[in-house]
Protein backbone atom coordinates (compact mmCIF):
# COMPACT_ATOMS: atom_id res chain seq x y z
CA UNK A 1 0.00 0.00 0.00
CA UNK A 2 1.22 3.63 -0.55
CA UNK A 3 2.13 5.51 2.24
CA UNK A 4 -0.33 8.34 3.63
CA UNK A 5 0.36 10.98 1.71
CA UNK A 6 2.30 13.87 3.87
CA UNK A 7 1.03 17.32 4.57
CA UNK A 8 4.25 19.00 2.82
CA UNK A 9 4.96 18.04 -0.02
CA UNK A 10 7.93 15.66 -1.08
CA UNK A 11 10.89 16.47 -2.93
CA UNK A 12 10.69 14.35 -6.55
CA UNK A 13 13.56 12.71 -7.50
CA UNK A 14 15.37 12.36 -11.01
CA UNK A 15 14.43 9.51 -13.08
CA UNK A 16 17.20 7.27 -14.11
CA UNK A 17 17.27 4.44 -16.79
CA UNK A 18 20.36 1.74 -15.39
CA UNK A 19 20.07 -1.52 -17.25
CA UNK A 20 21.81 -4.15 -14.85
CA UNK A 21 22.39 -4.13 -11.18
CA UNK A 22 25.84 -4.60 -9.75
CA UNK A 23 26.89 -7.38 -6.58
CA UNK A 24 26.98 -4.32 -3.73
CA UNK A 25 26.31 -5.55 -0.33
CA UNK A 26 28.15 -3.02 2.18
CA UNK A 27 25.44 -0.59 3.28
CA UNK A 28 27.58 2.40 2.82
CA UNK A 29 27.39 1.56 -0.93
CA UNK A 30 24.00 2.48 -1.47
CA UNK A 31 25.34 6.50 -1.20
CA UNK A 32 27.11 5.85 -4.81
CA UNK A 33 24.32 3.53 -6.22
CA UNK A 34 20.53 3.73 -7.64
CA UNK A 35 19.61 0.14 -6.65
CA UNK A 36 16.33 -0.84 -4.83
CA UNK A 37 17.95 -2.87 -1.82
CA UNK A 38 16.86 -5.94 0.42
CA UNK A 39 18.04 -7.85 3.26
CA UNK A 40 17.27 -10.64 6.21
CA UNK A 41 15.74 -14.01 5.17
CA UNK A 42 16.07 -15.12 1.95
CA UNK A 43 14.64 -18.65 1.72
CA UNK A 44 12.39 -18.57 -1.04
CA UNK A 45 13.87 -15.70 -2.85
CA UNK A 46 12.29 -13.00 -1.32
CA UNK A 47 15.02 -10.46 -1.27
CA UNK A 48 15.54 -11.20 -5.37
CA UNK A 49 18.85 -10.43 -5.89
CA UNK A 50 18.91 -14.29 -7.20
CA UNK A 51 19.97 -16.53 -4.21
CA UNK A 52 18.18 -18.06 -1.86
CA UNK A 53 20.85 -16.90 1.01
CA UNK A 54 19.83 -14.81 3.96
CA UNK A 55 21.73 -11.43 3.80
CA UNK A 56 23.11 -9.22 6.78
CA UNK A 57 23.40 -6.03 4.88
CA UNK A 58 21.59 -4.44 2.03
CA UNK A 59 22.01 -5.94 -1.48
CA UNK A 60 20.63 -4.94 -4.92
CA UNK A 61 17.25 -6.47 -5.92
CA UNK A 62 18.50 -7.50 -9.36
CA UNK A 63 17.73 -4.77 -12.34
CA UNK A 64 15.37 -2.48 -10.58
CA UNK A 65 16.68 0.87 -9.73
CA UNK A 66 14.80 3.32 -6.92
CA UNK A 67 13.85 5.71 -9.86
CA UNK A 68 11.80 2.64 -11.61
CA UNK A 69 10.44 1.98 -8.76
CA UNK A 70 6.88 4.04 -7.77
CA UNK A 71 6.07 1.21 -4.56
CA UNK A 72 6.89 -1.60 -3.34
CA UNK A 73 4.59 -3.92 -0.86
CA UNK A 74 6.07 -7.13 0.57
CA UNK A 75 3.95 -10.15 1.41
CA UNK A 76 4.14 -13.40 3.22
CA UNK A 77 6.01 -14.56 6.31
CA UNK A 78 9.63 -16.01 7.51
CA UNK A 79 11.65 -18.92 6.86
CA UNK A 80 9.41 -21.54 6.85
CA UNK A 81 7.37 -23.89 3.89
CA UNK A 82 4.71 -22.65 4.36
CA UNK A 83 5.43 -19.15 4.88
CA UNK A 84 5.22 -18.08 1.33
CA UNK A 85 7.29 -14.37 1.45
CA UNK A 86 7.38 -12.64 -1.92
CA UNK A 87 7.33 -8.49 -2.81
CA UNK A 88 5.64 -6.65 -5.54
CA UNK A 89 7.18 -3.62 -7.68
CA UNK A 90 5.16 -0.85 -9.18
CA UNK A 91 7.25 0.61 -11.74
CA UNK A 92 6.94 4.32 -13.37
CA UNK A 93 5.38 2.85 -16.58
CA UNK A 94 2.52 1.19 -14.85
CA UNK A 95 3.64 -2.44 -14.82
CA UNK A 96 4.22 -4.64 -12.16
CA UNK A 97 6.97 -7.09 -11.47
CA UNK A 98 7.24 -9.77 -8.27
CA UNK A 99 9.84 -11.87 -6.93
CA UNK A 100 9.81 -14.92 -4.09
CA UNK A 101 7.64 -17.44 -2.87
CA UNK A 102 5.06 -18.65 -5.41
CA UNK A 103 3.12 -21.55 -3.93
CA UNK A 104 -0.16 -19.82 -4.26
CA UNK A 105 0.19 -18.04 -7.32
CA UNK A 106 1.06 -15.06 -5.42
CA UNK A 107 3.54 -13.49 -8.37
CA UNK A 108 0.96 -13.52 -10.73
CA UNK A 109 2.99 -14.66 -13.75
CA UNK A 110 0.80 -17.75 -14.39
CA UNK A 111 2.70 -20.28 -13.12
CA UNK A 112 3.54 -21.63 -8.99
CA UNK A 113 7.16 -21.56 -9.86
CA UNK A 114 9.11 -19.58 -6.71
CA UNK A 115 11.53 -16.48 -8.69
CA UNK A 116 14.67 -15.02 -7.02
CA UNK A 117 14.77 -12.23 -9.33
CA UNK A 118 11.64 -10.30 -10.60
CA UNK A 119 9.46 -10.89 -13.18
CA UNK A 120 6.26 -9.55 -14.43
CA UNK A 121 2.68 -9.67 -13.43
CA UNK A 122 0.37 -10.68 -16.25
CA UNK A 123 -1.41 -8.44 -18.14
CA UNK A 124 -0.85 -5.48 -15.76
CA UNK A 125 -0.08 -2.15 -16.89
CA UNK A 126 -1.64 1.45 -16.53
CA UNK A 127 -1.03 0.68 -12.44
CA UNK A 128 -1.40 2.94 -9.77
CA UNK A 129 -1.00 1.15 -6.53
CA UNK A 130 -0.06 -2.09 -5.60
CA UNK A 131 -0.07 -4.26 -2.39
CA UNK A 132 1.03 -7.72 -1.03
CA UNK A 133 -0.38 -9.78 1.91
CA UNK A 134 -0.05 -13.32 3.61
CA UNK A 135 -0.45 -14.83 0.17
CA UNK A 136 -1.99 -12.68 -2.02
CA UNK A 137 -1.82 -9.86 -4.09
CA UNK A 138 -3.74 -6.44 -5.32
CA UNK A 139 -3.87 -3.30 -7.77
CA UNK A 140 -5.61 -0.62 -8.79
CA UNK A 141 -6.02 0.07 -12.16
CA UNK A 142 -8.11 3.02 -13.58
CA UNK A 143 -9.48 3.13 -10.49
CA UNK A 144 -10.64 -1.03 -10.06
CA UNK A 145 -9.03 -3.85 -7.86
CA UNK A 146 -7.12 -6.72 -9.44
CA UNK A 147 -6.33 -9.27 -7.25
CA UNK A 148 -4.10 -12.45 -7.98
CA UNK A 149 -2.73 -15.35 -5.33
CA UNK A 150 -4.66 -17.69 -2.73
CA UNK A 151 -8.58 -16.87 -2.34
CA UNK A 152 -9.05 -20.02 0.36
CA UNK A 153 -10.26 -16.98 2.95
CA UNK A 154 -12.03 -14.89 0.07
CA UNK A 155 -9.72 -12.54 0.14
CA UNK A 156 -9.50 -11.91 -3.82
CA UNK A 157 -12.93 -10.17 -3.38
CA UNK A 158 -14.19 -12.34 -6.84
CA UNK A 159 -17.22 -14.71 -5.84
CA UNK A 160 -15.63 -16.79 -6.97
CA UNK A 161 -14.15 -20.71 -6.05
CA UNK A 162 -11.86 -20.48 -3.22
CA UNK A 163 -10.25 -24.13 -3.34
CA UNK A 164 -7.75 -23.15 -6.79
CA UNK A 165 -5.05 -20.08 -6.10
CA UNK A 166 -5.52 -17.57 -9.27
CA UNK A 167 -2.10 -17.41 -11.00
CA UNK A 168 -3.04 -14.26 -12.90
CA UNK A 169 -5.07 -11.27 -11.74
CA UNK A 170 -8.43 -11.02 -11.67
CA UNK A 171 -11.45 -8.42 -11.34
CA UNK A 172 -12.55 -7.67 -7.51
CA UNK A 173 -16.12 -7.21 -7.63
CA UNK A 174 -18.43 -3.90 -7.18
CA UNK A 175 -15.62 -1.55 -6.81
CA UNK A 176 -15.19 1.88 -8.67
CA UNK A 177 -13.32 4.81 -7.78
CA UNK A 178 -10.65 2.91 -5.99
CA UNK A 179 -7.54 4.97 -4.91
CA UNK A 180 -5.77 2.93 -2.40
CA UNK A 181 -5.35 -0.67 -1.18
CA UNK A 182 -3.87 -3.09 1.78
CA UNK A 183 -3.45 -6.85 1.46
CA UNK A 184 -3.32 -7.90 5.44
CA UNK A 185 -3.53 -11.49 6.28
CA UNK A 186 -6.19 -13.14 4.04
CA UNK A 187 -8.52 -10.34 3.80
CA UNK A 188 -7.81 -7.18 1.97
CA UNK A 189 -8.83 -2.88 2.05
CA UNK A 190 -9.69 -0.62 -0.61
CA UNK A 191 -10.37 3.49 0.11
CA UNK A 192 -12.53 5.09 -2.29
CA UNK A 193 -12.01 8.51 -3.43
CA UNK A 194 -15.37 9.47 -1.38
CA UNK A 195 -13.22 8.67 1.35
CA UNK A 196 -15.19 5.43 2.42
CA UNK A 197 -13.57 2.29 2.88
CA UNK A 198 -14.47 -1.64 1.63
CA UNK A 199 -13.41 -4.88 3.08
CA UNK A 200 -13.37 -7.80 2.27
CA UNK A 201 -12.13 -12.06 3.35
CA UNK A 202 -11.26 -13.23 6.58
CA UNK A 203 -13.90 -11.61 8.71
CA UNK A 204 -11.60 -13.06 11.82
CA UNK A 205 -11.33 -10.90 14.63
CA UNK A 206 -13.32 -8.56 13.36
CA UNK A 207 -10.79 -7.07 10.94
CA UNK A 208 -13.15 -6.42 8.10
CA UNK A 209 -14.55 -3.65 10.32
CA UNK A 210 -18.26 -4.49 8.86
CA UNK A 211 -19.46 -5.13 12.87
CA UNK A 212 -19.64 -9.00 12.55
CA UNK A 213 -16.44 -11.77 12.22
CA UNK A 214 -18.41 -12.91 9.19
CA UNK A 215 -15.92 -13.44 5.85
CA UNK A 216 -17.02 -12.01 3.10
CA UNK A 217 -16.44 -12.90 -0.70
CA UNK A 218 -17.21 -9.34 -2.22
CA UNK A 219 -16.44 -5.86 -0.95
CA UNK A 220 -18.21 -4.39 1.81
CA UNK A 221 -18.55 -1.05 2.96
CA UNK A 222 -17.64 -0.25 6.64
CA UNK A 223 -20.33 1.65 8.35
CA UNK A 224 -20.13 4.91 9.78
CA UNK A 225 -16.35 5.40 8.70
CA UNK A 226 -16.28 8.27 5.97
CA UNK A 227 -13.53 11.26 5.46
CA UNK A 228 -10.94 8.31 5.43
CA UNK A 229 -7.57 10.34 4.11
CA UNK A 230 -5.52 6.88 4.01
CA UNK A 231 -5.10 3.45 5.33
CA UNK A 232 -2.70 1.25 6.50
CA UNK A 233 -3.25 -2.63 6.87
CA UNK A 234 -1.21 -4.87 9.33
CA UNK A 235 -1.70 -8.64 9.40
CA UNK A 236 -5.00 -8.59 10.92
CA UNK A 237 -5.88 -5.33 11.78
CA UNK A 238 -6.01 -1.90 10.30
CA UNK A 239 -5.55 1.53 10.69
CA UNK A 240 -7.35 4.52 9.11
CA UNK A 241 -6.69 7.98 9.43
CA UNK A 242 -9.33 10.90 8.85
CA UNK A 243 -9.31 14.24 7.47
CA UNK A 244 -9.99 15.90 10.78
CA UNK A 245 -6.50 14.18 11.80
CA UNK A 246 -8.73 11.09 13.66
CA UNK A 247 -6.90 7.64 14.01
CA UNK A 248 -9.24 4.83 13.50
CA UNK A 249 -8.89 0.82 13.78
CA UNK A 250 -10.40 -1.65 14.25
CA UNK A 251 -9.87 -5.73 14.27
CA UNK A 252 -7.55 -8.15 16.63
CA UNK A 253 -5.88 -6.20 19.49
CA UNK A 254 -4.32 -8.89 21.70
CA UNK A 255 -1.36 -7.04 21.82
CA UNK A 256 -3.04 -3.66 22.16
CA UNK A 257 -2.50 -2.85 18.45
CA UNK A 258 -5.65 -0.90 18.43
CA UNK A 259 -4.44 1.44 20.97
CA UNK A 260 -7.59 2.41 22.54
CA UNK A 261 -6.44 1.22 26.21
CA UNK A 262 -8.26 -2.63 25.69
CA UNK A 263 -7.15 -5.78 24.65
CA UNK A 264 -10.30 -6.75 23.05
CA UNK A 265 -10.73 -7.31 19.68
CA UNK A 266 -12.92 -4.62 17.58
CA UNK A 267 -15.05 -5.34 14.60
CA UNK A 268 -15.54 -1.83 14.33
CA UNK A 269 -13.53 0.92 14.13
CA UNK A 270 -12.37 2.67 17.12
CA UNK A 271 -10.79 5.56 18.03
CA UNK A 272 -6.88 5.29 19.04
CA UNK A 273 -6.25 7.13 22.49
CA UNK A 274 -4.99 10.11 22.68
CA UNK A 275 -3.30 11.11 19.91
CA UNK A 276 -3.52 14.44 18.03
CA UNK A 277 -2.19 16.41 15.03
CA UNK A 278 -1.38 13.20 13.09
CA UNK A 279 -0.01 13.47 9.95
CA UNK A 280 0.59 10.00 9.07
CA UNK A 281 0.13 6.28 9.94
CA UNK A 282 1.49 2.73 9.97
CA UNK A 283 0.61 0.03 10.20
CA UNK A 284 2.88 -2.66 11.03
CA UNK A 285 2.68 -7.07 11.78
CA UNK A 286 1.05 -6.53 14.87
CA UNK A 287 1.39 -2.63 16.12
CA UNK A 288 0.82 0.84 15.02
CA UNK A 289 2.90 3.87 14.70
CA UNK A 290 1.70 7.50 14.39
CA UNK A 291 4.01 10.16 12.57
CA UNK A 292 2.80 13.80 14.69
CA UNK A 293 2.82 17.01 12.88
CA UNK A 294 5.74 18.37 15.33
CA UNK A 295 7.97 15.29 13.76
CA UNK A 296 7.85 12.62 16.60
CA UNK A 297 6.65 9.18 16.45
CA UNK A 298 4.03 7.78 18.57
CA UNK A 299 3.89 3.67 18.79
CA UNK A 300 1.62 1.20 20.26
CA UNK A 301 0.67 -2.64 20.16
CA UNK A 302 3.71 -5.84 20.06
CA UNK A 303 6.85 -5.06 21.89
CA UNK A 304 7.82 -8.73 22.65
CA UNK A 305 10.63 -7.92 20.93
CA UNK A 306 11.15 -4.27 21.24
CA UNK A 307 10.08 -3.35 18.13
CA UNK A 308 7.74 -0.33 19.37
CA UNK A 309 11.64 1.22 20.26
CA UNK A 310 10.63 2.80 23.64
CA UNK A 311 13.42 0.75 25.71
CA UNK A 312 10.99 -1.81 27.17
CA UNK A 313 9.29 -5.32 25.24
CA UNK A 314 6.04 -4.37 27.09
CA UNK A 315 3.06 -4.62 25.10
CA UNK A 316 1.39 -0.76 24.74
CA UNK A 317 -2.21 -0.46 24.52
CA UNK A 318 -2.28 3.34 24.08
CA UNK A 319 0.62 5.13 22.03
CA UNK A 320 3.66 5.64 23.60
CA UNK A 321 5.70 9.28 22.07
CA UNK A 322 9.38 7.59 20.66
CA UNK A 323 10.97 11.47 21.34
CA UNK A 324 14.61 10.01 20.10
CA UNK A 325 12.64 9.31 16.84
CA UNK A 326 12.44 12.22 14.78
CA UNK A 327 12.19 12.82 10.82
CA UNK A 328 10.65 9.74 10.12
CA UNK A 329 9.54 9.20 6.74
CA UNK A 330 8.27 5.81 6.51
CA UNK A 331 7.80 3.12 8.92
CA UNK A 332 7.41 -0.79 8.30
CA UNK A 333 7.52 -4.20 10.55
CA UNK A 334 7.81 -7.49 10.26
CA UNK A 335 7.03 -10.75 13.16
CA UNK A 336 8.87 -9.13 15.43
CA UNK A 337 11.18 -5.77 13.97
CA UNK A 338 10.84 -2.36 13.16
CA UNK A 339 12.90 -0.19 10.52
CA UNK A 340 12.23 3.07 9.13
CA UNK A 341 13.25 5.54 6.50
CA UNK A 342 14.37 9.26 7.92
CA UNK A 343 15.01 12.31 6.07
CA UNK A 344 18.43 12.60 5.81
CA UNK A 345 18.19 9.47 3.64
CA UNK A 346 18.93 6.97 5.88
CA UNK A 347 17.23 3.65 7.16
CA UNK A 348 17.53 2.07 10.80
CA UNK A 349 15.48 -0.30 12.42
CA UNK A 350 14.66 -1.93 16.07
CA UNK A 351 13.71 -4.67 17.71
CA UNK A 352 14.91 -8.56 16.92
CA UNK A 353 17.73 -9.20 14.84
CA UNK A 354 18.41 -12.99 14.94
CA UNK A 355 17.99 -13.34 11.77
CA UNK A 356 19.91 -10.09 10.36
CA UNK A 357 16.17 -8.76 9.42
CA UNK A 358 17.46 -4.97 11.04
CA UNK A 359 20.20 -4.90 7.66
CA UNK A 360 22.93 -3.77 9.60
CA UNK A 361 25.71 -6.51 9.11
CA UNK A 362 24.73 -7.93 12.28
CA UNK A 363 22.39 -10.81 14.29
CA UNK A 364 22.79 -9.15 17.83
CA UNK A 365 19.64 -7.52 18.78
CA UNK A 366 20.50 -3.43 19.22
CA UNK A 367 19.66 -1.61 22.77
CA UNK A 368 18.23 0.94 21.21
CA UNK A 369 18.15 1.56 17.19
CA UNK A 370 20.81 0.35 14.38
CA UNK A 371 21.68 1.85 10.90
CA UNK A 372 21.16 -0.17 7.65
CA UNK A 373 21.55 2.58 5.50
CA UNK A 374 23.63 5.58 6.31
CA UNK A 375 22.42 8.91 5.70
CA UNK A 376 23.00 10.42 2.20
CA UNK A 377 21.89 6.74 0.19
CA UNK A 378 18.64 8.59 -1.25
CA UNK A 379 16.30 5.97 0.48
CA UNK A 380 13.02 7.77 0.89
CA UNK A 381 10.98 4.36 1.44
CA UNK A 382 10.84 1.11 3.35
CA UNK A 383 8.92 -2.26 3.74
CA UNK A 384 9.14 -5.77 4.84
CA UNK A 385 7.48 -9.42 4.70
CA UNK A 386 3.97 -8.80 6.29
CA UNK A 387 4.68 -11.26 8.87
CA UNK A 388 8.13 -12.03 8.28
CA UNK A 389 11.97 -11.08 8.37
CA UNK A 390 13.06 -9.43 5.32
CA UNK A 391 13.50 -5.41 4.65
CA UNK A 392 13.54 -3.75 2.17
CA UNK A 393 14.39 0.40 1.26
CA UNK A 394 13.80 2.32 -2.08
Amino acid sequence: MTPPLRRALLTAVALTTVLAAPCLTAPAAAGTDPWVRAWGENAQGQLGNGGLAAQQTATAVTGITRDDVRELSAGGGGAGAAANPFAVALLRDGTVKSWGSNATGQLGNGTLVSQPVPVTVAGLWGVSEVSAGANHALAVKAGRVLAWGSNAKKQLGTGLDTTNPYRTPVPVQSLDEVRDVGAGCDFSVALRQDGTVWTWGSGANGRLGTGNNTDRDTPQKVPDLTDVESVSVGCDHVLALTADGTVKAWGRNTEGQLGNDSTADSNKPVDVAYLDAVAEVFATSASGFAVLDDGSLAGWGRNSDGQLGDGTKSHRTTPVVLDQLRGVQQVAGGADFTIAALDDGSVIGWGANAAAQLGDGTTTSPATTTVALPPGSGITHVTTTITGKSGYAY
